[in-house]
């Protein structure tokens, strides 16, 4: 080996040393306080609802032979949807929408608990790798298939849920959803739909994160585990089921890659609701900022906040519209 390679080779190596040195300073440094319990901006209140007639929980076979849970609301339809919950909590509070949409027969609602969430997580906050949200995802649809294999499928999720869809809508499996609903998604932490706080309740270790981010561009992995994002929940809602912390590949899992991306992958027809009171996103911004990368209807629902976009009646008669407005099969096997 001649000088010239031995000193690119040192030159290499010290940069990986300061990068890898400079990562860990701030993987141990950047962990935040966790917060108190307390309301922030958001309408935790509109969660305080009825949950007597929910429907049981189920499970399905992933393919790693874990067993996940899931709900089933069924209804005599040609539509099949597959609503994905936000950060912090499980798919209880569908409830509302998911009875509404199957009484009135305008599809069948399955409502998983995400891996990581639910009663009980193998490893609540915490998942295997980046990608087995998607992994999973795909096969739950592998499941509703075998039993629906004609009917339209329709992947949806609410706040971080809808960020998911986004992601899996870019990810090799995009092809198996024959159509996209989104209430509130979560695109990016810097999106132009983002409000700066983050409606109070989500407090995020902003340098841990940047430490990870610099290993794992470097190929490692080993410290994804770590948590790097706190939430924020009034002790009126707390029950024991909630997931108040998770970590650096929960937290990279419920999001987009790279949004823009993820939304030009969208050829399906796609469908984006939020209410203008929404404490966590400028939601007026939705259409045109979504509009620059795939075709979307967007709807904005009048005082509407973030938790209502889900649970508030008010979004049923848009949600009802757009699902009838749906028809042919866009199915294409992946």
């Amino acid at each position: 080996m001649n000088e010239i390679a031995i000193s690119v080779l040192v030159f290499v190596l010290v940069s990986v040393a300061i990068q890898f040195g400079i990562a860990a300073f701030l993987i141990i440094t950047g962990r935040g306080k966790r917060p108190h319990p307390s309301t922030g901006d958001l309408t935790f209140s509109e969660l305080s609802i009825d949950y007597q007639d929910m429907p049981q929980l189920k499970t399905f076979a992933a393919r790693d032979g874990k067993q996940l849970a899931y709900r089933l609301y069924p209804a005599r339809s040609d539509k099949v949807i597959v609503l994905l919950h936000g950060s912090g909590w499980h798919s209880q509070y569908f409830l509302p929408l998911a009875k509404f949409i199957s009484s009135e027969s305008l599809a069948q609602v399955y409502t998983p608990d995400l891996r990581g969430h639910g009663h009980v997580p193998e490893r609540r906050g915490d998942i295997d790798y980046i990608d087995q949200l998607e992994d999973d995802l795909a096969d739950l649809i592998t499941f509703v298939r075998r039993d629906n294999p004609r009917s339209l499928l329709i992947v949806g999720g609410h706040s971080s849920g809808g960020g998911l869809a986004i992601r899996f809508a870019g990810s090799r499996y995009g092809k198996q959803a024959d159509a996209y609903m989104l209430l509130s998604p979560w695109l990016k932490y810097n999106a132009p739909t983002i409000r700066p706080n983050l409606g109070g309740w989500a407090h995020p270790s902003t340098r841990r994160i940047i430490g990870l981010v610099m290993l794992n561009n470097m190929g490692i992995r080993w410290f994804n585990y770590l948590t790097v994002i706190d939430f924020d929940m009034p002790k009126e809602v707390v029950d024991g089921t909630e997931t108040l912390s998770y970590s650096y590949r929960l937290n990279t899992a419920y999001a987009p890659r790279n949004y823009k991306k993820d939304l030009r992958a969208i050829k399906q027809p796609l469908f984006v609701v939020a209410g203008t009171s929404d404490e966590i996103f400028f939601t007026d911004r939705f259409e045109p900022v979504i509009s620059q990368f795939t075709k979307v209807q967007v709807t904005l629902l009048p005082g509407v906040t973030h938790m209502g976009v889900v649970v508030n009646p008010a979004v049923r008669p848009a949600i009802k519209a757009w699902l009838k407005s749906i028809v042919e099969p866009h199915h294409e096997a992946s």
